[in-house]
């Protein structure tokens, strides 16, 4: 592909889909949850090492609840997850999480996920407003969820403990009218 701006050639863009999980996907899957580095994004229990035991088992043993879970495919290779959870079916809205492989981060992979799931949650699922939480260092992160329509509601002020320091939790939401 050719960058207009510049006339040179850039990257094309991978093509990512949503997909349901095979077992061909849990190495990358597990790679994701071990990473230590990006642990406290990710879960609100204290760090510790994962092994691929406890991962297999936690996998077997929690199943899924409501939550609506998607493989993100990018030219056809597993690089990530992203799901939507705690659906309050009186009011219509959901919450939306999302994890990535560090390969994938930075490509506009997380963005056209994050489009995507929205629009399976607003046209599938009948929501009305998805909203997410996020580490207000997670800059990264949150240039993808704004790209994706996502505004900022609000901030928990040092709400989250992430690597040594408290950090602000970002609150952001977007309604179907939106769109």
């Amino acid at each position: 592909m050719i960058d207009r701006r510049y006339g040179r050639a850039v990257a094309e863009p991978p093509r990512v889909t949503l997909r349901a999980r095979t077992d061909d996907d849990l190495d990358v899957l597990f790679g994701i949850a071990a990473d230590l580095d990006t642990w406290e994004e990710r879960n609100p229990q204290a760090p510790a090492p994962l092994t691929r035991e406890r991962f297999d088992a936690r996998r077997a043993a929690d199943p899924g609840g409501d939550a609506v879970e998607f493989v993100v495919d990018a030219d056809g290779r597993a690089v990530g997850a992203v799901s939507l959870f705690g659906f309050d079916l009186y009011a219509r809205h959901a919450e939306v999480g999302i994890s990535l492989a560090p390969e994938a981060r930075g490509r506009g992979i997380g963005t056209a996920a994050l489009v995507q799931v929205v629009e399976f949650g607003f046209t599938r699922r009948n929501l009305r407003r998805i909203h997410l939480q996020a580490i207000a260092s997670n800059v990264g992160g949150l240039r993808a969820y704004e790209k994706a329509g996502f505004v900022v509601e609000g901030r928990l002020r040092e709400h989250a403990w992430v690597r040594g320091g408290y950090e602000d939790v970002v609150l952001m939401g977007v309604l179907r009218s939106d769109r």
